[in-house]
């Protein structure tokens, strides 16, 4: 088998769309979904904005067709939908026909719905059935339930590049003979606890968030879902299957700095996308476009932009920019949405803006994509950090 993995299909929901085609027509139009909070209650409701799909509970349990009477957290609910798409659009319509697994990422997990009831638990029995749902695990088992897969199922939490440890550990299943096909992403959903945790260290922005900008404040956090169909050239060929792309090149490193903070030099961002390029077999000069982690934080933007000047050396990095600025930073889906973001920037040949950007940053010449940008887009790198030095980046090629 050579060193790529086929792409067949892929699935979303976010705050600028609850499916594939709405996210990449406000992608296109620059609308983003960075908005107050409604639908949980907090007491930085009105202050803090973040990026909140405005579909309530009980509106996604409907439109999925579940029983009234669940357990199921808003982190499966919307795992559900995007993995559903995603499948639904791979053509597939016997899950088992071939070994499958899914290989679901999140962070949260079923906090949002334990926490509201954490006080009740002794006092209203009927709410501990939600306690099974807090584990991480436990969104991954019902999302497999779902879709009725009956294959290996597992759950990866690394912070914020857990959905791309998801991607990557699928392509090494499939690498290496143990499945057929796998269902790989992320979901997590908005909680207070992540609000409060993220608020408490001082990274969120009382705005919007300006990735990459001399003068950004912050994050916006944000919630969704994001599933790849990742298939061996095999099954591929045998069911011929429309391809989307191909995932080229992976890698995961950790700088070993600060559970918090990148490293001042960039060395896990560095050493990801150094031995992505290697597994890719691409020269940097091959990439046509780096969709970056940019969460507009002063830390996060420093580092990686001190990486990609480290990799591609300064004044050659291909032109990039952050989505953030639409969804928000969500977390272990993160790097699932953006996943399809740089597979939707390929098939159209287009660039999506970094929104809000009007400074450059004074310690390098990078200045990120501003405007909805046509180019043809052969090869993508996808960067995504997470807290504990977490560092991963997936390459995704045309061919």
């Amino acid at each position: 088998m050579g060193h790529k993995i086929a792409i067949t299909g892929m699935g979303i929901i976010s705050s600028i769309g609850n499916n594939v085609e709405e996210n990449f027509i406000s992608l296109k139009s620059g609308r983003h979904g960075i908005s107050d909070i409604e639908l949980f209650e907090t007491r930085h409701s009105g202050h803090i904005k973040t990026g909140e799909i405005k579909l309530s509970n009980e509106e996604l349990v409907k439109r999925l067709g579940l029983p009234e009477d669940n357990n199921i957290t808003r982190t499966s609910l919307l795992g559900m939908m995007a993995a559903k798409e995603a499948v639904e659009s791979s053509g597939i319509s016997d899950i088992n026909s071939y070994r499958t697994g899914l290989i679901s990422s999140t962070s949260v997990g079923g906090m949002d719905v334990t926490e509201k009831y954490f006080y009740s638990y002794e006092t209203f029995p009927d709410k501990q059935k939600y306690i099974d749902a807090h584990d991480a695990g436990n969104s991954s088992l019902a999302i497999a339930d779902f879709l009725g897969l009956e294959g290996m199922v597992s759950t990866i939490s690394t912070a914020c590049s857990s959905a791309a440890n998801a991607i990557m550990m699928g392509a090494k299943l499939i690498k290496n003979g143990i499945l057929d096909r796998v269902i790989v992403g992320g979901t997590d959903s908005l909680s207070k606890f992540t609000l409060n945790g993220f608020n408490s260290l001082m990274i969120l922005t009382d705005s919007y968030n300006t990735p990459f900008d001399q003068n950004r404040k912050g994050l916006n956090l944000g919630e969704a879902a994001a599933f790849l169909v990742l298939e061996s050239d095999e099954t591929v060929k045998k069911d011929h299957k429309k391809v989307l792309g191909y995932l080229s090149g992976y890698g995961n490193a950790n700088d070993a700095h600060h559970q918090t903070a990148s490293s001042e030099n960039g060395q896990g961002a560095y050493l990801a996308m150094q031995q992505a390029l290697s597994i890719s077999q691409l020269k940097k000069e091959d990439i046509d476009y780096i969709n970056v982690h940019g969460t507009a934080t002063p830390n996060n933007d420093l580092s990686e932009g001190i990486a990609m000047n480290r990799i591609f050396g300064e004044g050659n990095v291909p032109e990039f920019s952050s989505t953030k600025a639409f969804t928000g930073h969500t977390l272990a889906a993160a790097a699932g949405i953006e996943a399809v973001f740089s597979i939707l920037a390929m098939q159209h040949d287009l660039i999506f803006p970094n929104l809000n950007f009007k400074t450059k940053m004074e310690e390098f010449d990078l200045i990120p994509v501003t405007e909805l940008k046509e180019k043809n887009i052969r090869h993508v790198l996808s960067n995504s950090f997470g807290f504990g030095g977490n560092c991963s980046t997936l390459i995704f090629s045309k061919s």
